[in-house]
């Protein structure tokens, strides 16, 4: 259903898909690609983010909401990534979660998307779509990364994550499931539920 899944964020190296992610709390991955595609003509580099006032970039992202928060996670994770790792963004899970504003979701991704590492990173659409599917049952987001990692092998994670977040934004959708298009239809508690 999904040949392509994979990052939709738009980026070119791991210092801008970890802003791109940032950023996409809360926000849709258009939204932040329209934001980021004029913020990276200028501010692409850590340095040149640490060259703005956290109210000039504020006003750069400030379409993608919580900006205030944003902002400031931006602008300190690249300090720390400055000071700590020598401007380059570290390829390690447990170091990238050091970092502000990022959490296990975002060190996931970036560890999986820049870094090649094998994760599940579990956002709204991973966090749905394995309750409804019936992959987990589990209250939190660690809670259902954990149940679909003890049930799917390692080298298939990654690629895991893309496909559930495709399913969730395509076919499985919140709102209006289109079932009709499904081909885990005849396998589906939700479904065999209505």
């Amino acid at each position: 259903m999904h040949p392509s899944a994979e990052c939709e964020l738009t980026f070119s190296d791991p210092y801008q898909l970890l802003v791109a992610v940032i950023l996409s709390a809360q926000c849709t991955d258009k939204r932040v690609n329209m934001v980021t595609a004029e913020l990276f003509k200028e501010y692409g580099t850590p340095s040149a983010i640490l060259s703005l006032s956290q109210e000039a970039l504020e006003d750069k992202i400030k379409s993608c909401g919580f900006y205030h928060n944003k902002a400031k996670n931006i602008l300190a994770a690249t300090e720390m990534i400055v000071k700590e790792y020598g401007g380059l963004v570290p390829r390690d899970r447990d170091s990238l979660e050091r970092l502000p504003g990022v959490g296990r979701k975002t060190a996931n991704v970036v560890y999986a998307v820049a870094f090649g590492g094998n994760a599940i990173a579990v956002d709204t659409h991973v966090f749905r779509l394995s309750h409804r599917l019936g992959l987990s049952d589990a209250d939190t987001p660690f809670g259902v990364e954990k149940d679909l990692m003890a049930r799917f092998p390692e080298e298939v994670w990654s690629h895991l994550h893309h496909l559930l977040i495709h399913h969730g934004r395509y076919i499985c959708k919140a709102q209006s499931p289109r079932c009709e298009e499904c081909l885990l239809i005849e396998d589906c508690p939700h479904h065999k539920s209505l």
